[in-house]
Parts: C-alpha cells; structure tokens; sequence
C-alpha cells in the first residue's frame, strides 16, 4: 500500500467522508421541507438518500482507519438557501451530488492502478454517485423532456 501518497488518500477520504455526512443533514433536512400532494414518495426518497449518505460515510471512515489515518469529525458545507421548493432542492441536491463525484474522482485518480482495494471503491461510487446524479436530473425535467437538465440552482 506504499505506492500512492496515503497522507493525501486519507485526506481526501475525510473529505468524502464529511460531504457524505453533509448530504445525510441536508436530506434529513429536505425530507421535513416537502409539501403538498406528493410529499410522501419525496419524502421517502430523501429518507433513503440520507440513510445511503451515512453508509457512505462509514465506508469512507473505515477506509481512513485501515490506511491509519483519524477519520474527521467534521461535516461538509452546508448551504440554506431558505428554498423548499422541490425543485430548489433538487438543484441544491444535483449540486451537493456533483461535489461528492468529484471527490471520488480525485480519489480514483490517486490511486488508479497503485490500489485494487480503493480503485474499485472509489469507482463503485463513482457509479453510485453517477446514478444518483441522473435520477435527480430526470426528476428535475418536465414530463415528457427526454433532454437531460441543463439548468443550474437560479
């Protein structure tokens, strides 16, 4: 495990780490601002994505603790922007999303080739992230838009 630069591993574990634990407040969060008639499905998917956040976390710690690292105690940025609006909060949520991916990217390009252990974590993921990310973007489309949401939070 001595071919990459673990100091900078762990770092960035604990970054994902922190953004994960960031996304389990803010969906916590979500999931107390939705109203109106189809709450419950919303509600109930923002649940879930809180729960996943937190394995998330978990796995990024034990990584962290297996390199020998101490693993944050921080969380990451956490931005009230006052919109409940489903569809405020689904951009808020596509863009804490694209923050994770990009944190596994980092880490997959640490360690491509020097570590099975973290190459195949950080692009499993990866995917997670990825899938995650295009659910968000179908759910921000009007029905019947097959193009992808080119938007952005404003």
């Amino acid at each position: 495990m001595s071919n990459f630069d673990r100091e900078e591993v762990i770092s960035i574990l604990n970054q994902i780490m922190e953004l994960e634990l960031a996304g389990v407040v803010r969906y916590t969060h979500y999931s107390l601002m939705v109203y109106g008639y189809n709450r419950l499905p919303i509600v109930d998917w923002m649940k879930k994505n809180a729960a996943e956040g937190l394995a998330h976390a978990a796995r990024a710690g034990e990584l962290v603790t297996l390199l020998g690292g101490h693993p944050s105690l921080a969380i990451g940025p956490l931005l009230e922007t006052h919109r409940h609006d489903i569809s405020d909060i689904l951009k808020e949520s596509l863009d804490h999303e694209n923050m994770a991916k990009a944190a596994y990217y980092r880490l997959l390009a640490l360690v491509a080739g020097k570590n099975v252990l973290l190459e195949e974590y950080a692009r499993e993921l990866i995917v997670d992230e990825e899938l995650h990310a295009d659910e968000v973007n179908k759910m921000l489309r009007r029905p019947g838009d097959t193009a992808a949401f080119e938007g952005s939070r404003d």
